[in-house]
């Protein structure tokens, strides 16, 4: 009786480990860590007046980021990562290869993504597909001396540039691993088909497909 008594209990109580440690329909959980975003540029040419095939690069920036997630179903979630601003750098590029820093911006993604996670919803590994809508927000421009003398520009009255706010559609790849029945490590790849457009307070612009590759890691939390 006692052996029944004490088998029972261990069955409850793993019974209740498997249940909160479930990513089960309507558990909300959130986590924080790190993203880096590395943009695959594909730069058009600056229009004229300008030197032929003078286009921009951009750099990688990183920053802390989270994100909270929220089971529709066992395997169906709505997830929407979170960062603060990246920063990133724009360069010389084609015939202004070389010149240096032209300028720098700071982007805010802000993205909703739709996933499906497959494997039981007590799975301690679980991959996962997602599909996302993503809306880049740049703002904070800064331009250097350089792009003002390439430009016509001059101390007293430098050349300025702004991006043009987009949306872009972003697929990604990831997983979620339980490490005991609330911490959980998630991991994810996704790229956004983004594409800009830089204007100049010259008149001038340039057409810029930025398509960053994004990496994001954290440690997160279920309730």
């Amino acid at each position: 009786m006692a052996i029944f008594l004490r088998t029972g209990a261990a069955l409850v109580i793993l019974a209740a480990c498997a249940t909160a440690q479930a990513q089960v329909a309507g558990t909300i959980s959130v986590r924080l860590g790190a993203t880096r975003i590395m943009p695959d540029v594909d730069s058009g040419n600056l229009s004229e007046p300008s030197f032929p095939n003078t286009k921009i690069d951009v750099n990688s920036a990183s920053a802390l980021s989270g994100g909270i997630n929220y089971m529709l179903t066992d395997n169906w979630a709505v997830d929407m990562p979170l960062a603060l601003p990246f920063k990133h750098s724009f360069y010389g590029d084609g015939a202004i290869d070389g010149v240096g820093k032209l300028g720098q911006v700071k982007a805010l993604p802000a993205t909703l993504f739709l996933e499906y996670r497959f494997f039981e919803a007590n799975a301690k590994f679980r991959p996962y597909l997602g599909l996302g809508v993503t809306y880049a927000k740049f703002f904070k421009n800064r331009t250097t001396a350089t792009l003002s003398a390439l430009t016509g520009g001059g101390p007293g009255n430098p050349t300025t540039a702004k991006l043009d706010n987009k949306f872009a559609l972003t697929p990604k790849i990831g997983f979620v691993y339980n490490i005991n029945e609330r911490w959980f490590v998630d991991a994810a790849y996704y790229k956004s088909f983004l594409k800009t457009t830089a204007h100049l307070s010259t008149g001038q612009s340039i057409p810029i497909k930025l398509n960053p590759d994004v990496v994001s890691i954290g440690v997160g939390y279920k309730f």
